[in-house]
């Protein structure tokens, strides 16, 4: 081969090395922003297609008790009072509910669920076992420890305490599946007592929250 031809196509191979190792770091960022953007699509599809019926114009204004972060107090959680017009139908009550909860107070700090969490389904049970299956946003967005875990089971279960008598205990499903923990902590295996008693209780200490181990 003639030498000022080596010599070209030894510096073609050199610049798209060079060209490979600049573009193939963008390429893969493009490649995992398009995979997060369709991900993100499918969640809020799902999310749309989850939302439960809204209650009936008709239906009157309930005085309605949402467990959210204190504004004083870190660790513990306080009671939002706020009129929603909700069903008489405690599956529907319950997804209407959990649906605001999730939603958030004004203050976006006091949250105790993820922003883009979302109820899936609810089921009641005929022995007062509801079942609350949410996306896995609710456990891969929140984060992890024990006092924001317990917090936001109970913000879960005392806001169905304070507005859902007909549900006695709770079982958590992520996407449809029984996980062992929320995000690392809190037992999700079990399920968790649900009692007017529970919505005027201070929450567990921390370390104390975790499912009964009975099976709905």
């Amino acid at each position: 081969m003639n030498p000022r031809w080596r010599n070209r196509l030894i510096g073609l191979l050199v610049l798209a090395v060079l060209a490979g190792g600049i573009y193939l770091p963008i390429l893969r960022r493009r490649i995992r922003r398009d995979a997060r953007l369709r991900a993100q699509s499918v969640e809020q599809a799902r999310r749309e297609l989850a939302q439960p019926a809204a209650a009936s114009p008709t239906e009157p204004k309930v005085k309605t008790k949402l467990f959210w972060a204190s504004s004083e107090d870190d660790a513990a959680l306080t009671p939002v009072t706020v009129e929603l017009p909700l069903s008489s139908d405690p599956v529907l009550r319950a997804k209407q509910i959990l649906n605001t909860l999730l939603a958030g107070p004004v203050d976006a700090e006091l949250r105790t669920l993820p922003p883009d969490a979302a109820l899936l389904e609810f089921y009641l049970l005929p022995d007062g076992t509801g079942v609350a299956d949410f996306s896995e946003s609710l456990a891969t967005s929140l984060p992890s420890g024990i006092e924001s875990e317990q917090m936001a089971v109970e913000s879960i279960t005392r806001t169905l305490a304070a507005n859902v008598p007909q549900v006695k205990r709770l079982k958590i499903l992520i996407h449809g599946q029984e996980a062992e923990t929320l995000a690392g902590h809190v037992d999700l295996t079990g399920t968790f007592a649900v009692s007017q008693s529970a919505a005027l209780t201070p929450p567990a200490a921390p370390g104390k929250l975790g499912a009964t181990g009975s099976k709905p």
